[in-house]
C-alpha cells in the first residue's frame, strides 16, 4: 500500500472512531490537574481563569454552530459510518476554511485543555489533534477530489485547510435553522460542559480533598442535560427538529 493510501486508510479508520477515540485524552487533563496549582485562595482569579477557558471552548462551540446552522442537507453532518456528502459546499464558512468544524473542534479542545493551568496539557493536546484529524481531514478530501473532481480542487486552491481567510466570505446559500443546529449540536454542547464540569470537580478535590460540585457548574452541567434530553427526545420520537431539506 502506497503512503497515499495508507494515509486515507488510516483517515478512514479515525473517521468512523471520532465521536469517543478523544476521550482517550481526558485522563491527561486529570493528570495535569494533580500537577497543577489551584487558585483557591484567590476566588476571583479562579473565576477568571475558568472564564477565559469557558470562552475559548464557546468560541469554538459558536463556530461549529455558524457553520451547521448555515449548511443544506449531505454536506456537514455527524455520521461516523462513512464519508459522504450530496453536494461540495463552498459557502458560508467553507468559503472562507476548508475544515470549519474541526477549526470549531481544536478551539473547544484548547479551551478544556487549558483548564487544569498546566503549560504542558494544551501542547500535548494540540499535537495529538494535529496528528488525530491531519490524516481524517486527508481522508476527506481525497473522497470528495474523486467525486467532485475539477470543482473540489478549484476551490481547494483558493481556499485554506485550517486558518481561516476572511477576504474569500461568501454569502450562505440558505438561512441559518436553529432547529437544524439543536438536532447536530447539542451532544457537543454537552460534552463540553460535562468536561469542564469533571475537571473543576478534580481540581476542588485536588485542593480541598472533598468532592465538591460548584453550584454554577453544578448548574449549568443540570440545565444542559435537561436541554439535551428534550433534544435527543425530540429528535427520535417526533419530526419537530426534522426539517425539508437541512
Amino acid at each position: 500500500m502506497g503512503l497515499r493510501e495508507e494515509f486515507e486508510a488510516t483517515g478512514n479508520w479515525l473517521f468512523r472512531r471520532r465521536g469517543y477515540l478523544p476521550l482517550l485524552l481526558f485522563p491527561v487533563l486529570l493528570i495535569a490537574v494533580r500537577g497543577s496549582d489551584h487558585p483557591s485562595a484567590d476566588r476571583q482569579l479562579d473565576l477568571a481563569w475558568e472564564g477565559v477557558c469557558l470562552l475559548l471552548a464557546l468560541i469554538g462551540l459558536a463556530l461549529r454552530i455558524a457553520t451547521v446552522g448555515f449548511v443544506p442537507r449531505d454536506t456537514s453532518g455527524r455520521s461516523t459510518g462513512r464519508q459522504r456528502a450530496g453536494s461540495l459546499n463552498t459557502s458560508g464558512f467553507y468559503s472562507i476554511v476548508r475544515h470549519p468544524l474541526y477549526l470549531g473542534n481544536y478551539l473547544m479542545w484548547l479551551g478544556v485543555a487549558l483548564f487544569p493551568r498546566s503549560w504542558w496539557a494544551p501542547v500535548i493536546v494540540s499535537l495529538v489533534f494535529w496528528l488525530y484529524y491531519e490524516r481524517i481531514m486527508f481522508a476527506e478530501e481525497e473522497f470528495l477530489r474523486r467525486t467532485f473532481g475539477p470543482v473540489y480542487t478549484s476551490w481547494a486552491a483558493v481556499t485554506p485547510a485550517f486558518l481561516p481567510r476572511l477576504t474569500l466570505w461568501r454569502r450562505p446559500g440558505v438561512r441559518f435553522c436553529l432547529l437544524t443546529v439543536l438536532r447536530r449540536e447539542h451532544s457537543s454542547l454537552l460534552a463540553l460542559i460535562a468536561s469542564l464540569t469533571a475537571l473543576e470537580v478534580a481540581s476542588d478535590y485536588v485542593a480541598t480533598g472533598r468532592l465538591i460540585i460548584d453550584p454554577v457548574w453544578g448548574t449549568a452541567l443540570g440545565g444542559t442535560l435537561v436541554l439535551c434530553l428534550l433534544v435527543r427526545a425530540a429528535k427520535h420520537r417526533t419530526r419537530l427538529l426534522h426539517i425539508e431539506g437541512r
